[in-house]
């Protein structure tokens, strides 16, 4: 095996361990990630901002044991009773 195959299918076993190991995410458009939210009480969202040329607010939450994860090019206006987490930086495999 060449050292570019070897490389490629070493980075390709790391995103299937991180897959593995943050569980399943799934991306949905914003106004179906609010209307997940509204579903619960007292949801929990993990937002962060991020983009090179221009902003985007990221956003992350659980409903009955998914992950759900969406962006905006505005920030989102969350129902009243989610609890808000400031993160740094959200980072999702693939």
């Amino acid at each position: 095996m060449s050292a570019g195959a070897s490389a490629g299918a070493a980075a390709a076993a790391a995103r299937a361990q991180a897959i593995k190991a943050s569980g399943v995410i799934v991306r949905v458009e914003p106004e179906a990630f609010l209307d997940i939210l509204r579903r619960q009480q007292e949801p929990l969202v993990v937002q962060a901002t991020g983009g090179f040329f221009s902003t985007n607010y990221q956003y992350l939450s659980s409903y009955k044991g998914l992950a759900f994860f969406t962006t905006s090019s505005t920030e989102l206006s969350l129902p009243l009773g989610c609890e808000l987490i400031q993160a740094r930086k959200i980072w999702i495999p693939g």
